[in-house]
């Protein structure tokens, strides 16, 4: 799976900016998967910051996305008051961008148009890969736990009670980057069950997880692959009632959305950034109001090569290519 094809039909307003970054010259450098303008000396699979000052991004206003789940209205006012925070440490000027797919993100950041972002388990080897994406934090709860599991749900009366009842019938996915929301369950599928989509099953996309919850829970779908995060959300904010899903499936527990900047910012200005995640108080704030109902209440300090190593593995099993070609 080309990332290329991942991008077709990419329709946020982050993703229709004018691509004005040149390509630079492939460098003689260590990468490893990495795109060839980045180099990755160190070995931690990430872009290195340019030694050159000249490449050092300084902008004077700052922009923000969050990964594409749920309501962006919603988000943006969870975010607010860190957004607040960020501004103090920086000294800029942050804009939340709410974005409408993760192809959108992806090429939004390697445009050189997106400074922060957080990225969906699935999309971060592609943004890492492929933009220059530098994570290095994820949300955890109060005493350090961290993670989500995918689910395949369905409605209760659906005729599907487990996994091989699916056989002749729908499965919705979210979109080709998402780890829970189409990678993780097509190599569970193929690996533990022998399915595959088109053969045993016919494939869908809704685009978000929120879409396949509530399609689901409204009968429109009868059954969908979705991080169960965002099911908790929805469940608490009265999106959906418990009763309308049930759960036939459930996996191993996944890192969830990693948060960074682009490799190419100020050394100091990243460094402010981080500062800003590491340093924010969540007590009584916007961002604890609504990320408490999945039961994360603090920035935990994260490496891409560790936390993300079983998602790679799941990309490897699906085939799926990091070039940007």
């Amino acid at each position: 799976m080309k990332l290329r094809d991942v991008l077709l039909g990419c329709a946020s307003v982050l993703a229709c900016f004018s691509l004005n970054l040149s390509t630079a010259s492939a460098q003689d450098c260590p990468r490893g998967d990495l795109d060839t303008r980045f180099c990755d000396v160190d070995g931690d699979l990430i872009a290195d910051t340019p030694t050159d000052a000249s490449q050092w991004l300084d902008p004077e206003t700052l922009i923000f996305a969050y990964t594409p789940v749920e309501d962006p209205a919603v988000y943006k006012e969870a975010w607010s008051d860190f957004i607040e925070y960020l501004e103090e440490k920086t000294g800029k000027e942050v804009i939340f961008f709410p974005v409408q797919s993760n192809a959108a993100e992806i090429e939004a950041m390697r445009s050189g148009r997106l400074h922060i972002a957080g990225f969906n388990t699935g999309s971060n080897p592609l943004a890492v890969n492929c933009a220059g994406f530098n994570p290095f934090t994820i949300m955890a709860s109060a005493d350090g736990s961290y993670g989500y599991e995918m689910e395949i749900i369905t409605y209760p009366g659906s005729g599907v009670e487990k996994v091989e009842d699916l056989r002749g019938k729908s499965l919705a996915f979210t979109s080709p980057t998402s780890n829970s929301g189409f990678k993780a369950p097509s190599a569970i599928l193929k690996a533990d069950f022998d399915m595959i989509p088109e053969r045993d099953f016919e494939p869908t996309f809704s685009g978000k997880h929120d879409n396949s919850i509530l399609g689901v829970a409204n009968k429109d779908y009868v059954a969908a692959s979705i991080a169960n995060s965002v099911k908790f959300r929805m469940i608490s904010r009265d999106v959906i009632k418990e009763d309308q899903v049930v759960t036939i499936y459930k996996s191993q527990t996944f890192p969830t959305t990693g948060f960074g900047v682009a490799y190419n910012l100020k050394p100091e200005l990243q460094a402010q950034i981080k500062d800003a995640f590491f340093s924010f108080e969540w007590a009584g704030t916007s961002l604890e109001t609504e990320f408490s109902k999945s039961n994360e209440g603090q920035f935990l300090p994260m490496n891409y090569k560790e936390f993300w190593d079983v998602i790679r593995k799941i990309d490897a099993a699906n085939d799926v290519s990091y070039s940007c070609q």
